[in-house]
């Protein structure tokens, strides 16, 4: 576990998260931040984006491939989407991304990979690509 302040962890987490999802996604997600969900986000940015993003075992790549996977299966739309791009953000191409829900369809059943799909080509739409 990481050692220094929760502020330093939070900071480190915003960073990767931005670099990740993208800027304009984070600048609009934490502008929704108040009194109720504050400690929910300061939680996230501190130990999703910073101590289980930032560690040194898996490269962004991989971490997210497994997230697809996991989203995908769990049927979770809205966060597939939004980790798609987070995918492609880190690198993963459009080859990688069909083969992590064909992956999906064998192991976590073929109406997931159908959402996974339909996810995909809308944000691959989006980004033009």
């Amino acid at each position: 576990m990481d050692k220094r302040s929760h502020q330093e962890r939070y900071n480190d987490g915003i960073k990767t998260r931005r670099e990740v999802l993208g800027a304009e996604y984070v600048d609009k997600s934490m502008a929704s931040v108040d009194d109720f969900n504050r400690p929910f986000v300061e939680m996230l940015n501190a130990f999703c984006w910073n101590d289980v993003w930032n560690r040194p075992g898996l490269p962004r790549k991989t971490r997210s491939m497994l997230n697809l996977a996991m989203l995908s299966v769990l049927g979770r739309s809205h966060e597939l989407k939004l980790h798609i791009n987070g995918a492609l953000n880190n690198g993963l191409t459009k080859e990688e991304i069909r083969e992590v829900f064909m992956q999906v369809a064998v192991y976590g059943g073929v109406p997931a990979a159908v959402e996974s799909f339909r996810c995909a080509k809308e944000v691959f739409k989006e980004r033009g690509v």
